[in-house]
């Protein structure tokens, strides 16, 4: 019996995956609920378990294609009797277009950008207008790019299932020049006005297409090795690029004298690995100054929707995980209500599935603000760039024994640097310093129990 192989819903706003890596090949044995294949999203990647026990008898979407939710990428011989045959011939999915060496390069007519493509060209999308009252089907990444191309989504015609208008249907429009918008005006919901466009959006392409900056001549020269970047790579470097775009970074630096937390910490590890069964990291400790900084400054747990201010009352701390093949902000939901031992465990679980491709989509969204720690590789301090839609993301620098004065004399103490990179559109200076002495002040005066 033949057991279709489907690309699984990996979250209510996710309606395609690419296909990372097959982990069998046809003619292998599977069991029910192996690793198959890997996936990888916009939120997650992650891998998918196999539906039936049995032999994997055919691949028909080949690694590194994308394709949406319910396709049937593969197929499995649930009674493994017969025999497999060889995957489909699919076009090598070119994530950027092939390198052109400098002496042709040369002859051409004009340097060739590198541009984030999909493997299949899409079918120009139909601009057809659809009823104002009707919910209009679409990902919150495509209603970015509409929003930043001025393209009314009501007119756009979805070929996704169900009428959804896909990021296929979007880059059909932009290439065909726009849509017009439609013969009236839409009327947003009285609770969740309609932003208005960001400010000079219209005179600078806002599109966060992955781009050289420079003639690619320049670019390929000597001897070169080219390595495409992987789907989570590109989606990283998409999202820098529009926080950078969107949001005016600002930087503050503060220092810590971690001492007491050290000593503390220093002293009630081992009973706490003994007693819990996890380490005790001085991540926590971070996690809960935020909290307090937050508390006090709630407007550093905020999102900016056009001319409003959303100001959010759950503290959901987005935690980055630094993974062999990318970067990924898993979320602990309600930090203000987990003590030390909370914090540590969920972010030992979140971190864990992280780097075994196990987070679910949910896990990786609605984040508030966000701690990022370069420190733990060395680093003195970063500047880090806020994870949108946050306001701000506090960096961690190493903690360090160095000589300071106390009290006129020079004394040894542990100490870290801080920085607050925050969006001065929402949060100006006064708000992110009195913010980062709130958390300075928590942490220098730290009068939690640990055990």
């Amino acid at each position: 019996m033949a057991v279709d192989i489907v690309m699984p819903q990996m979250g209510e706003s996710i309606f395609e995956g690419t296909i990372t890596k097959w982990l069998k090949k046809p003619g292998d044995k599977v069991e029910r609920d192996e690793p198959l294949f890997e996936i990888s999203t916009d939120k997650v990647d992650a891998e998918i378990p196999s539906p039936s026990a049995g032999v994997l008898k055919e691949i028909k979407v080949g690694e590194g294609q994308t394709v949406p939710i319910q396709t049937v990428v593969g197929v499995i011989d649930a009674a493994g009797g017969a025999a497999a045959t060889a995957p489909a011939p699919a076009p090598a999915p070119a994530k950027a277009e092939a390198p052109v060496p400098a002496k042709a390069a040369a002859t051409a007519q004009a340097p060739v950008p590198v541009t984030v493509a999909r493997p299949a060209a899409a079918p120009a999308a139909a601009v057809v207008p659809i009823s104002t009252g009707e919910r209009i089907h679409s990902s919150p990444l495509v209603r970015r790019m509409a929003k930043e191309h001025g393209i009314d989504l009501s007119a756009v015609a979805g070929t996704g299932a169900g009428g959804r208008i896909s990021k296929q249907d979007i880059e059909a429009v932009i290439a065909a020049g726009g849509a017009p918008a439609s013969p009236g005006p839409i009327s947003a919901p009285a609770a969740r006005p309609a932003p208005p466009p960001p400010p000079g959006a219209a005179g600078a392409q806002a599109h966060v297409a992955l781009e050289t900056a420079v003639p690619r001549e320049r670019i390929y020269f000597g001897s070169y090795e080219v390595q495409p970047m992987s789907v989570m790579r590109q989606k990283i470097a998409e999202h820098m690029v529009l926080s950078k775009h969107v949001s005016p970074h600002v930087y503050s630096v503060d220092e810590i004298d971690m001492t007491k937390v050290a000593t503390l910490r220093a002293k009630s590890k081992d009973e706490f690995e003994k007693r819990y069964e996890t380490k005790l990291t001085f991540m926590p400790f971070f996690v809960k100054a935020a909290v307090a900084g937050l508390r006090g400054f709630p407007t550093m747990n905020a999102s900016l929707d056009g001319t409003n201010v959303v100001i959010h009352k759950d503290i959901n701390i987005g935690i980055a995980v630094a993974l062999d093949w990318g970067l990924i902000v898993p979320v602990v939901r309600n930090a203000d209500e987990k003590n030390l031992l909370g914090i540590q465990r969920t972010m030992n679980d979140l971190a864990e599935r992280a780097r075994t491709k196990k987070l679910k989509p949910e896990e990786v969204q609605e984040g508030t603000f966000s701690i990022t720690n370069p420190g733990v590789f060395g680093g003195l301090f970063g500047l880090p760039v806020i994870s949108q839609p946050n306001v701000g993301i506090l960096g961690l620098g190493a903690i360090e024994k160095r000589p300071v004065v106390v009290n006129d004399a020079i004394a040894i103490r542990s100490m870290c640097y801080v920085t607050l990179s925050y969006d001065h559109r929402v949060v100006d200076g006064a708000i992110a310093h009195q913010f980062l002495h709130k958390v300075k002040e928590t942490l220098e005066n730290w009068s939690e129990p640990v055990l």
